[in-house]
């Protein structure tokens, strides 16, 4: 299998979809390394990388 790369809608729409509104366009945009590609993603790892993206975005945005 290789290496794939998604965006972060297309995990959250395969696994989670009811998600979709809680997120901001930017976030959903996010590209995501698959090592072994979307179609073998276990629902665990996607809501790992989702977790994960959602604590990027937080340390990026800047506070007032």
């Amino acid at each position: 299998m290789e290496m794939e790369t998604v965006k972060l809608s297309q995990i959250v729409m395969k696994w989670f979809p009811e998600m979709i509104p809680f997120f901001r366009q930017n976030e959903l945009n996010s590209m995501i390394v698959l090592r072994d590609g979307l179609r073998i993603l276990e629902q665990e790892d996607a809501l790992e990388i989702i977790q994960f993206s959602i604590c990027e975005h937080q340390n990026q945005t800047p506070l007032h």
